[in-house]
């Protein structure tokens, strides 16, 4: 059965890292790199875990999360950085759906 979500990639401020997932190794250099760069720059930001994961409809979310003992994450910074990506980057993330339903979900008409 297909999986409820995938993830594209992510980047974790507690263990100062970035994840990529390489199924989605297509995916131009330059694509790549646009998202470390936003994954990194959002968690040097407010903190936590970002993850960017498509759903089972094709539809890509930004996941947050943090540690509850986490005193320094940015709740509303949070919130406020998510909206400035959805706003900024959104030609970027409706390319990434149709790239995700053509070739993951095989949809020939999106």
């Amino acid at each position: 059965m297909f999986e409820e979500k995938k993830i594209l990639c992510g980047a974790s401020q507690y263990e100062q890292l970035f994840y990529f997932n390489p199924e989605f190794d297509s995916l131009p250099k330059t694509i790549k790199e646009e998202l470390k760069i936003l994954c990194v720059l959002y968690t040097e930001d407010v903190g936590g875990i970002l993850r960017l994961e498509f759903e089972e409809d094709g539809s890509l979310h930004l996941t947050v999360e943090s540690k509850e003992d986490d005193y320094l994450f940015d709740e509303i910074g949070s919130v406020l950085k998510i909206k400035q990506i959805q706003r900024e980057k959104r030609e970027l993330l409706e390319s990434l759906e149709m790239y995700y339903k053509v070739f993951f979900l095989q949809e020939a008409e999106v």
